[in-house]
């Protein structure tokens, strides 16, 4: 083993797996609070080459859940953010940052490049829906995370095909909107929680209008807890996918 970095990865998934993760290509898009998660362990798994994808800056709200946001980054974009502490973790992983929002538009470029998976991580439905119906068509293995706001059972939450999910909103419109497109949900995999959620009206709310004048959001109440777990759920199913590695 001679990268002392990795060697606890290596000496649980056997030589010949470590080397197909660095030798593997992960494109994150979002890199919010789910997103960021991801980041963090394919980063610490020795992932050879991670694609970037993020338009957003960091603001103060952020904090609760973001690991990339703190006070000392306020105002910085987070897919700058991102690719520097990715090289301060693996300085051999090839790190490439798409500053772009993902549409209808900026889609076709952003998937013209290779890689051996996706991991979508966007948080708003239209170009949530464009994204994995592309993925779905162009044949990219993915992984989607659905809604984590509200949630509070870790023991909820499952990594399974879209059209097995349960008491998720998110879900259920995606599911409506793809299936409408022509879309197989049965191939289709995510982490989402089956969770039946009774929160109190305070935890929705609609955020003060952002200063540089964006537009105002319609917010839910979350834990850093459930939306790390779907973030890291996510990664571990990537790292076994890629590597190969077979449980006893």
């Amino acid at each position: 083993m001679e990268n002392s970095r990795f060697m606890r990865i290596e000496a649980l998934l056997g030589e010949e797996n470590f080397k197909r993760l660095q030798n593997s290509s992960v494109m994150i898009v979002g890199l919010g609070a789910v997103g960021g998660y991801v980041l963090e362990a394919l980063a610490r798994s020795g992932i050879g080459h991670l694609i970037l994808v993020d338009f957003d800056k960091v603001e103060e709200s952020n904090i609760n859940r973001q690991i990339l946001a703190l006070g000392s980054t306020i105002g910085q974009k987070k897919s700058e953010l991102a690719a520097k502490r990715v090289k301060d973790i693996n300085p051999d992983c090839k790190v490439e940052v798409r500053d772009m929002f993902v549409n209808a538009e900026t889609l076709p470029e952003l998937l013209e490049q290779k890689v051996d998976m996706v991991v979508d991580a966007i948080d708003s439905l239209n170009p949530k829906c464009g994204l994995m119906q592309a993925l779905t068509e162009k044949q990219i293995p993915f992984i989607s995370s659905m809604g984590a706001a509200l949630k509070t059972d870790t023991t909820s939450i499952k990594l399974q095909t879209l059209d097995k999910t349960k008491n998720c909103p998110l879900a259920k419109f995606i599911r409506k909107r793809l299936k409408h497109r022509g879309c197989d949900l049965h191939k289709i995999w995510c982490v989402s929680s089956d969770e039946v959620v009774s929160v109190p009206e305070s935890a929705l709310f609609m955020e003060d209008k952002p200063s540089d004048g964006g537009r105002q959001r319609h917010t839910m109440g979350s834990l850093p807890t459930v939306t790390s777990i779907f973030g890291l759920t996510i990664a571990n199913e990537v790292i076994l996918r890629l590597s190969g590695y077979k449980k006893a």
